[in-house]
């Protein structure tokens, strides 16, 4: 068998099923603030659960980490949110770099990676994702992300939301859903509905499409603090937003971590399925 090559992308399989793709080196426009990404992301069954590129937000890649302000640079894609002037085209992108993988399994893989705007790392991430099999018919995405700044001075993330767009706080762990004709659901175990869910913590968030679930759950205290982002009827996009109503700092040195469990199901999961998956995916 030909080994590949080192940076060639990367198939998650569970129980010998492909379900995921990594790219790491994304051939994209500087303003999709070019990063690597899982796309396509299926269920089992083999149903896709994301979408790349999609019309109505072209910069929205798959699965990944998007953060539209760090300390100035946009690492989201696309327009800028510039305090009393609205979205604002600018080229301030960044870019996140693949460096090496140190593990690089057919089941995960541990990544390094280098953010860097105007020549410069701000930021050199750890990344690891790990795929499980938790049923016949689901299974769970284990993804965590460190984020060190490698500056010798404190830097901030921001958010359209902490730069005065109320509701926008996107930025950190997101995953662009599949866009269906009939918007998916969306469900915490105590409430329903996009505008009682959006912008509110909960231990899980379960999104379901017409033959589809995904549950995502903060796998750490400080992930479940942090406020979802839920869009259904623009589109349907799920985040973990690291700045919500404050900037979060970074000193020099300093490191975040997050860690998202994602349950991909096929079928229409109701609130006691989705528990219990959560419950088994995250004490895996």
């Amino acid at each position: 068998m030909t080994a590949q090559p080192p940076d060639a992308p990367v198939v998650l399989r569970v129980a010998g099923r492909p379900v995921a793709r990594y790219v790491t080196r994304p051939e994209l426009p500087a303003r999709f603030s070019p990063r690597p990404y899982l796309h396509p992301v299926t269920t089992l069954a083999g149903t896709a659960v994301t979408e790349l590129s999609p019309a109505d937000h072209t910069h929205h890649l798959g699965v990944g980490v998007a953060v539209p302000d760090v300390e100035g640079h946009n690492f989201w894609g696309g327009r800028t949110y510039v305090r009393d002037r609205g979205p604002t085209e600018l080229d301030d992108h960044g870019a996140q770099r693949h460096s090496s993988f140190q593990l690089r399994d057919p089941d995960g893989f541990v990544e390094e990676l280098r953010w860097v705007a105007s020549g410069t790392e701000l930021l050199r991430e750890r990344r690891t994702v790990a795929a499980t099999e938790l049923t016949d018919s689901a299974w769970a995405l284990d993804f965590t992300f460190s984020l060190t700044n490698v500056t010798s001075d404190p830097l901030s993330i921001g958010s359209p939301a902490t730069n005065g767009r109320p509701g926008a706080a996107y930025g950190g762990f997101f995953w662009r859903a599949r866009k269906e004709d009939t918007p998916p659901a969306v469900f915490t175990a105590g409430t329903e509905g996009e505008a009682s869910v959006h912008g509110a913590p909960a231990d899980w968030l379960a999104l379901a499409g017409a033959d589809w679930t995904l549950v995502f759950a903060g796998a750490t205290g400080t992930t479940r603090r942090d406020p979802w982002f839920v869009r259904t009827a623009e589109y349907p996009g799920v985040g973990s937003s690291l700045a919500s109503g404050a900037r979060l700092p970074v000193p020099s040195g300093g490191t975040a971590v997050r860690r998202i469990v994602t349950v991909v199901a096929d079928g229409r999961l109701d609130r006691t399925e989705a528990a219990a998956l959560v419950r088994k995916a995250v004490s895996q």
